[in-house]
């Protein structure tokens, strides 16, 4: 029989597969050519009139770009994508060449934004794509591809910010503990492409944006910050976000000069009537593949939300308090004292996280009806935050995975659930990029062993956590066998988490 770990990993894989670029791409767009050709997508039609031009940013956009160009062919005019530095060589090198352009494409790849942080060589290429747009008529069509990353690798700051005074400016807001819509509202004030900004620059050219979504609840106007989609934040929900993370009066005069002029209202929509924004892919369409693959395996499986956010910490422990519920299932303690206290835990945490669309109550009374006998997989998807207060290296999925693993020791200490012994567990958390923070892994995975493991080769999961330092504690432990190590996928939606039990 399969470990657990080749189980998890397995629908991690199969998850991912399902929002590659290249077969999302194939499935949703396509190009008629007789008569007068329109670009088909979904099920809307685009006459191509004159011209189609081409632009892209973001961590999937390389594949997207792949994909386009061959399904466009001579119809495409040129185009000119935005990608990760060192993408293409990782893609080369792990052998996925249809997420690569031909050698004579028409199509322009400018890598940039290390680390997913905006640059030089990402600004060369925003400046670019803003030329292109610039230059349209009514008559052209500019086919735009996003995906998550989008927003480090179209950074263009309004005059007479510079790019190093927005970047500090981002970083302070991350190291506060800012949630990603956050931080995309702050970069979109302060940028000419966000916030609608390229629609608005290739007005009145036709734009069609097609969007792989990396944010929870799919928000067109924050996704990459939203360049092709009327932004519903104005400049006073910037300078609240700066006030909330106590900024406002450490601002470079060039912010404040860029502050004080912007308009107070957002674009009116009707500025909009020549774009057309479509999501193509998702996490919820991901966690969708994963459960079925589960369930092929075997498993019973859940999903319990695609939307989970909040303070890593916090999620952590709502995933040890479910792993504690279904062990008792298992063990048949499914009522009783213990029961009930777990689960008002879990219905109040779950409360104070907000995590839009979940039924937290219909959730556990799923969870009741299934049988002790199978082996059972709950998945869920999102993207958490986490509060640097070290220095360390490391990932929220990496320190996610470190956090369960010490709330599953702690629980087994004091005793709280006894039947952990009798079954197998095991926990996965995963970035869908095959990048969690500044390292090469993608995530990792953790057993209720693992701490008392590691306190036998020296290692105190505590202080790696207290420094944030959850990549050099995998790289160390057990020779780094529990990082999830899949390099980069060429694509992006969030993250997944899986926990499996067994009897």
């Amino acid at each position: 029989t399969m470990s657990l770990r080749e189980h998890a990993l397995s629908l991690f894989c199969g998850a991912v597969g399902t929002v590659r670029p290249a077969p999302m791409l194939k499935r949703a767009l396509k190009l008629q050519k007789n008569g007068c050709p329109r670009l088909l997508v979904k099920d809307q039609a685009f006459p191509v009139k004159r011209d189609l031009y081409l632009v892209g940013f973001g961590k999937a956009v390389l594949g997207m770009a792949a994909a386009a160009e061959e399904i466009l062919g001579d119809h495409l005019t040129c185009g000119i994508i935005n990608v990760p530095l060192g993408i293409q060589e990782s893609l080369q090198r792990a052998g996925m060449q249809e997420m690569l352009l031909k050698p004579h494409s028409k199509i322009q790849v400018i890598e940039g934004a290390k680390n997913n942080l905006p640059d030089a060589e990402a600004l060369k290429g925003a400046v670019a794509i803003q030329e292109l747009a610039e230059g349209l008529t009514a008559d052209d069509l500019l086919l735009v591809l996003i995906s998550g990353g989008g927003s480090a690798l179209l950074p263009a700051p309004i005059p007479p910010i510079l790019l190093e005074e927005k970047e500090k400016l981002t970083k302070m807001l991350a190291s506060r503990g800012a949630a990603i819509q956050e931080l995309n509202v702050v970069r979109k004030t302060l940028s000419v492409l966000k916030g609608g900004g390229l629609a608005q620059l290739a007005h009145p050219a036709q734009v069609v944006s097609l969007i792989l979504s990396d944010v929870i609840g799919d928000p067109l106007d924050i996704i990459a910050s939203g360049p092709t989609a009327a932004s519903s934040h104005s400049v006073q929900d910037c300078l609240q976000i700066l006030t909330k993370y106590n900024l406002l009066h450490s601002l470079p005069k060039s912010v404040q000069t860029v502050l004080s002029s912007s308009p107070t209202k957002p674009t009116a929509p009707e500025n909009y009537s020549h774009v057309s924004n479509i999501i193509l892919g998702s996490n919820t369409l991901a966690l969708e593949e994963a459960k079925r693959q589960a369930e092929g395996l075997g498993y019973a499986a859940l999903v319990l939300s695609a939307a989970v956010q909040g303070e890593v910490g916090r999620v952590a422990t709502l995933y040890c308090q479910l792993i504690q519920l279904l062990l008792l299932g298992f063990t048949s303690l499914r009522e009783g004292p213990l029961s009930d206290e777990l689960r008002g835990n879990l219905l109040q945490l779950a409360a104070e996280l907000h995590i839009p669309g979940l039924d937290l109550e219909k959730f556990l009374q799923a969870l009741r009806k299934l049988g002790p006998d199978r082996p059972v997989c709950i998945l869920a998807g999102g993207e958490t935050t986490v509060q640097l207060q070290g220095t360390g290296k490391g990932g929220r999925n990496q320190e996610m995975a470190l956090r369960v693993g010490l709330g599953l020791h702690q629980a087994q200490a004091t005793g709280a659930n006894s039947p952990q012994g009798r079954c197998e567990i095991l926990f996965l958390s995963g970035g869908t990029d095959g990048q969690d923070g500044p390292t090469e892994a993608a995530g990792a995975f953790c057993s209720p062993g693992l701490v008392a493991e590691a306190l036998q080769e020296g290692l105190d999961v505590e202080a790696f956590l207290r420094n944030n330092d959850s990549y050099t504690f995998f790289s160390q432990f057990q020779a780094g066998r529990h990082l999830l190590v899949t390099g980069l996928t060429g694509t992006n939606v969030m993250d997944i988490q899986a926990i499996l039990i067994r009897a």
